[in-house]
């Protein structure tokens, strides 16, 4: 078999392990807010925001109702309205949340408790 075969071959087949690495679904909460933190850090907050979120999930990883805002600092120069919208949208973009049969039984309609927060504000010398 040639080099280039092989080659193409090997990087095949570590793609699609990697692809089915992503898309197995989270089977513990370690697993399920890993894929939560990864999929919200594309949510842009001004430096300084520090928000607290309280959800609950049904069996599929969907949101039930809405989830609530528990805790909010915003920075002077930030909107909190549009703060607010961006983290809501953020949620929509990243539920219902990839998880196995085993893990939805166990976490339906439980409450979660979801921390956000955008690195400090550096001070200038």
């Amino acid at each position: 078999m040639p080099t280039g075969a092989i080659l193409g071959l090997a990087a095949a087949l570590t793609l699609g392990a990697i692809a089915q690495t992503e898309a197995a679904p989270a089977n513990t909460l370690k697993d399920m807010f890993a894929g939560l933190n990864h999929c919200l850090a594309s949510v842009q907050l001004a430096a300084g925001t520090d928000v607290t979120l309280r959800f609950m999930l049904n069996r599929r990883g969907g949101v039930i109702g809405k989830p609530q805002l528990t805790h909010a600092v915003w920075p002077k120069e930030a909107d909190p309205r549009e703060a607010a919208a961006a983290i809501a949208a953020g949620f929509d973009h990243c539920l219902p949340l990839a998880i196995t049969d085993g893990l939805g039984g166990a976490i339906a309609g439980r409450p979660f408790v979801f921390r956000l927060r955008a690195g400090a504000k550096e001070e200038k010398a």
